[in-house]
């Protein structure tokens, strides 16, 4: 049975674009901390608090491994871009993890094995 018509492919490929979609919006999320952070948004607005809010949980594990760099107002939240890369390295994890289920062929996995042992 080739992996294009195995029954486990469309749930995986299904379970990969979650996660990349999921991690997609976390970024995003981020991305929007780092730059009102950034450009010193007025954290009265509610935009920015809204922002803040649903990005604290994300942030917050990751908030006292670096010192915040300020200038001027402007906040340089460097520990904003390291919860940005461990989402994407956990993301990339968890879709290995999910190819590991995929179907594949005696002569495939011992093309693959032969490739891993260099």
């Amino acid at each position: 049975m080739d992996s294009y018509n195995s029954p486990s492919t469309k749930p995986l490929y299904r379970g990969t674009q979650i996660v990349w979609y999921i991690l997609g919006i976390v970024e995003v999320l981020l991305i929007f901390r780092v730059i009102l952070k950034i450009l010193d948004a007025n954290s009265a607005a509610w935009f920015t608090r809204f922002i803040y809010e649903i990005t604290d949980p994300f942030a917050s594990p990751f908030l006292r491994v670096f010192s915040i760099t300020q200038i001027q107002g402007s906040i340089i939240e460097w520990t904003t871009f390291l919860a940005m890369f461990v989402y994407w390295v956990v993301a990339i994890a968890i879709i290995n993890l999910f190819l590991m289920g995929k179907t594949i062929s005696t002569p495939e996995a011992a093309e693959k094995l032969d490739r891993q042992e260099m």
